[in-house]
């Protein structure tokens, strides 16, 4: 299976082929704190900026990638391949494709059991590099409890206006889909 064969379809609707799965996916693949409740994405497949992409090969559903678009970057918020696909280099395959030609920031949990750095080598093994900038990213759902996490970029690290710019987008556009009514986070510390 080569990265031409993999495509990005994106949903646009709960109604969708396919959706049933990439919702089973998303649930086992993310705690509740970081996910959005599903009516949610009935506003948000309406959003020109979010896009929720099932990731097939041929007609087989391999995972999903849900992204936000700037005029600055393309924002991976959540990417997941199916637990039987795993150990098969689809992760790597998808978003290397995904991140072609493309400013990309996404967001990890900081480094500090095996399996944390685990994924910060997987990211950097694909070009992105760790930021250093201190940042607070809330979670979607009650109770609301705030997190550090790292931010990642590709292909080169994120200057203090730009991670600026990413936690306002998140805070001003992105939680506007989750149960904050006033979000004062995420923020750059």
């Amino acid at each position: 299976m080569t990265q031409s064969e993999l495509q990005f379809i994106p949903f646009r609707s709960r109604f969708d082929k396919g959706w049933e799965e990439a919702w089973k996916l998303y649930e086992h693949s993310f705690p509740r704190c970081e996910r959005w409740d599903e009516s949610a994405y009935e506003r948000a497949f309406d959003d020109p900026a979010f896009e929720a992409d099932g990731i097939w090969c041929r007609e087989e559903f391999v995972g999903i990638l849900f992204h936000w678009t700037t005029a600055d970057f393309h924002y991976v918020e959540h990417l997941a391949i199916s637990p039987r696909l795993r150990g098969q280099q689809m992760g790597s395959r998808a978003l290397e494709a995904f991140c072609r030609g493309r400013r990309v920031i996404l967001e990890i949990d900081p480094p500090q059991d095996e399996i944390s750095i685990r994924r910060l080598h997987f990211y950097e093994r694909l070009g992105f590099v760790a930021n250093p900038h201190s940042y607070v990213h809330p979670s979607f759902r009650r109770p609301f409890q705030s997190h550090r996490l790292v931010l990642m970029s590709r292909p080169e690290p994120l200057t203090d206006d730009e991670a600026r710019r990413f936690a306002d987008f998140i805070r001003e556009h992105v939680l506007s889909y989750s149960e904050h009514e006033h979000p004062d986070l995420p923020r750059i510390e």
